[in-house]
């Protein structure tokens, strides 16, 4: 495609991630707001639902010739092709409801199977990342406004076998992936929410995330991207493949994520 519609998906992410995430700190900061659970035992708050009616609004007056499959709108999940965006509003609405400010608002392009472009951000956390039109990713610094604010190039670490840094879920950790991380060297863990952990690995703050636990393309595709454009990869965990987007039910198998150099058991 060409640099200005790459440019545009940049400018458009961008400005559409800092909106939802203005409207779901408004309902963050309220001492009580609605929270129901979905079909799928998921929660779900009234954030998610304002998020995702401002991001499929912008996405569709910006992109309208470009399919967008959103959680939200489960009608969009049995559509497909080749390239789309995917939009999980508010990953991590556990964070969300039980206030420990790990959620972030996504936003990915995909093209024939891989995510190329994403945003990632984690208004309480006030943590941007995103891939620029270029391919590169960066975290911006805020304070975040209309114009752009400084760029910090992301790139992954070179990671020591001997001692990794690993980063694995907050909600979600089980037996079976720590019987996994049992089998390397680790110098020391982190948690963290959502696809926050995607991006500690692209900025460098740890090495691998391995997740044995099951998760949909809109969870993971803006950091699957953001860690493409640091350098880094995300392989299925069964053959060691890349993973690729576009599946029928947009459900993703197990997966590594990791800088290059990590060796796999």
């Amino acid at each position: 495609m060409t640099d200005a519609f790459h440019q545009k998906i940049e400018t458009v992410f961008r400005a559409l991630a800092l909106e939802a995430g203005a409207a779901i700190m408004e309902v963050y900061g309220r001492p009580e707001f609605e929270s129901r659970v979905k079909s799928d035992d998921s929660p779900v708050t009234e954030a998610d639902e304002a998020a995702d009616a401002l991001i499929s609004a912008g996405l569709h007056a910006a992109f309208p010739d470009i399919l967008v499959i959103t959680e939200e709108q489960a009608a969009t999940h049995s559509q497909s092709a080749a390239r789309f965006i995917i939009v999980d509003p508010l990953d991590g609405t556990k964070e969300f409801v039980q206030r420990r400010g790990d959620f972030t608002v996504n936003i990915a392009l995909v093209e024939n199977g891989v995510p190329l472009r994403g945003v990632v951000y984690a208004p309480a956390k006030e943590r941007m990342f995103y891939t620029r039109a270029d391919g590169q990713s960066v975290e911006e610094t805020g304070p975040f406004g209309p114009q752009t604010g400084a760029q910090t190039p992301m790139k992954v670490s070179t990671p020591d076998n001997d001692a990794l840094m690993i980063v694995a879920s907050k909600s979600h950790r089980d037996a079976a992936t720590d019987e996994y991380i049992a089998q390397y060297n680790v110098r020391d863990m982190t948690s963290a929410g959502s696809s926050l952990k995607f991006c500690l690995v692209a900025t460098g703050e740890a090495d691998f995330y391995p997740r044995l636990g099951r998760t949909m393309e809109w969870d993971t595709a803006a950091g699957h991207a953001v860690l493409l454009g640091a350098g880094g990869t995300v392989l299925r965990f069964d053959d060691h493949k890349p993973l690729i987007y576009g599946k029928p039910g947009y459900d993703n198998p197990f997966f590594l994520a990791m800088a290059p150099g990590v060796t796999l058991h």
